[in-house]
């Protein structure tokens, strides 16, 4: 297994549209997954049990959280010849960046891929041409936008075979 944990956003109809639109054209993973916060990347490393129990007691005394969306920025991917469009958050970053790194402490830390930057993101777009991706950068941020949403929820799922299966919902604050 390769299991992940991520956060699907609760976003506006319109939001979610006009997002998934982008992908469409743009996002290779568009079949392969719902627009979706990554707070702790595929491990290969570890069993079902131990990750679930390690995410759920890390995932305690989070509450659901607002976030804003107001740029995208370029990415060059760290593993492969790959650039990515992100939708990256203003408001709820913060919370966004304690959530990763407590997620990832304790006894998944020695997995964590230390020479990675996390940064909060919405993915939208990705391409080998670094200018066609400048293009989709620019396409979103050469007006002003705004997209709002919430995190109310964690998944742990299991990136396998170009698929992405939710093995757990964890609601946050309960």
């Amino acid at each position: 297994m390769n299991l992940c944990t991520l956060a699907y956003p609760t976003l506006s109809t319109s939001d979610y549209q006009k997002i998934q639109a982008f992908r469409k054209q743009n996002d290779m993973h568009y079949r392969i997954v719902e627009p979706h916060f990554t707070f702790a990347f595929p491990f290969a490393m570890w069993e079902l049990e131990p990750y679930r129990a390690e995410i759920r007691k890390q995932a305690q005394g989070f509450q659901p959280f607002r976030f804003c969306i107001r740029c995208a920025a370029l990415c060059k991917d760290a593993f492969q010849d790959l650039y990515h469009v992100l939708l990256i958050p203003d408001e709820g970053h913060s919370q966004m960046i304690k959530m990763h790194y407590i997620l990832v402490a304790d006894r998944l830390f020695p997995y964590r891929l230390l020479d990675v930057s996390f940064i909060p993101h919405l993915g939208v777009g990705n391409t080998q041409d670094v200018l066609q991706c400048v293009e989709m950068v620019e396409h979103w941020n050469q007006e002003s936008f705004l997209i709002t949403g919430q995190i109310t929820a964690l998944d742990i799922a299991n990136y396998e075979h170009g698929t992405v299966e939710t093995i757990e919902r964890i609601p946050l604050g309960e």
